[in-house]
């Protein structure tokens, strides 16, 4: 079992808030999960936070009360999903968008599409097969994100590197957990420095998500001025999906002689395999890009929430079945992938 530690960091680094942060009262936080040791695990941890426990309980009680208090802070654990549960998944989404609380939800691959198509308003993290420091971190980032926490204003850069930071604390506890006993020993990946630093690029920002969209200066996303007015330039046509495939294809083998880890670059791969979707016209599920990223699914979540609050990402609703979603390429990301292979050329073919 893993103890942790949350220390007081100096003023340099960006965490400084706990539970007692927020107004100067402990923050409520409730439980829902049908796991008893689940359930344990999390209030331990969270009473060792400091937050004030409102509730624990199954998740029967949601779906038989949708009136009942829920909470600042609010943790499910839904591993298996049914009509009931996805129903009651989109009331607590709403509810807490509603109140402005935190939602933190834990489930399992096999669900990972179905609770992602229910959550859609509240802005929750969601955790996939997570270990206890997952959740532990989960914790931690709730009192960054809350309104009123004492933490100072984070820079951009600050955002990619408490991100990085995250991972690699994540990695390391993942790794102890392994001599310390059974558990779950996912290995998490470090986010690279990329391959797409080549004109356009993704960089720290000034303001939004972790990432800055550049474009360069005469590329597809050029404004030109016209008789006629302002006229957006045509874009640059997408290179062949079959290209994008063997680079993604060239880009995996590196696994069979080196340690994943050590390549990792989760926005990168799902930049390609987006992009290779867009051609071909097809429709990429959140759980097939979490695969496509190369690193674990609670990473690659991490890292599609930052990727779509740049404005690189974007979700849309299936029409027949409005409890899934689907992750693309917004135009600004388009017109990145677009230009970066057009300046590429011929060299295209050598990326790995």
């Amino acid at each position: 079992m893993i103890k942790t530690q949350f220390a007081t960091p100096s003023d340099d680094f960006a965490y400084g808030a706990s539970a007692h942060d927020v107004a100067g009262l402990k923050l409520s936080l409730s439980i829902f999960a049908d796991r008893a040791h689940v359930r344990d695990q999390l209030r331990e941890d969270a009473e060792a936070a400091g937050f004030r426990i409102a509730e624990t309980n199954g998740l029967a009680a949601l779906r038989d009360d949708d009136t009942r208090p829920l909470g600042e802070v609010v943790l499910l654990d839904v591993p298996e999903v049914d009509g009931a549960a996805l129903a009651a998944l989109a009331r607590i989404d709403l509810r807490c968008a509603h109140a402005d609380a935190a939602l933190v939800v834990s489930t399992s691959v096999a669900a990972l599409d179905d609770v992602f198509g229910c959550l859609d308003q509240s802005n929750p993290q969601i955790l996939v097969n997570p270990s206890r420091a997952e959740r532990l971190i989960a914790l931690g980032q709730v009192l960054v994100r809350l309104p009123g926490a004492r933490v100072r204003e984070l820079s951009e850069g600050d955002r990619l590197m408490l991100l990085r930071l995250t991972e690699q604390v994540s990695q390391m506890a993942q790794r102890i957990e392994r001599f310390n006993g059974p558990g779950n020993a996912n290995s998490l990946g470090v986010p690279g420095s990329g391959e797409g630093r080549a004109v356009p690029s993704i960089e720290p920002a000034e303001a939004g998500g972790a990432f800055r969209f550049t474009p360069a200066t005469g590329l597809a996303d050029a404004i030109v001025e016209t008789s006629g007015g302002l006229v957006r330039a045509p874009r640059q046509p997408l290179p062949d999906a079959q290209l994008v495939r063997r680079i993604i294809r060239q880009r995996q083998q590196r696994a069979r002689f080196f340690e994943g880890d050590l390549f990792a670059d989760p926005a990168w791969d799902m930049l390609l395999d987006l992009t290779a979707a867009r051609v071909e016209h097809s429709r990429v599920s959140v759980t097939s890009l979490c695969i496509a990223s190369g690193v674990p699914p609670t990473t690659a979540l991490r890292w599609i929430g930052q990727l779509t609050d740049a404005g690189l990402l974007q979700r849309h609703e299936d029409e027949t079945d409005r409890r899934r979603a689907f992750i693309t390429l917004t135009d600004k990301a388009t017109d990145a992938m677009s230009g970066f292979f057009a300046r590429r050329g011929d060299t295209a073919t050598r990326m790995v």
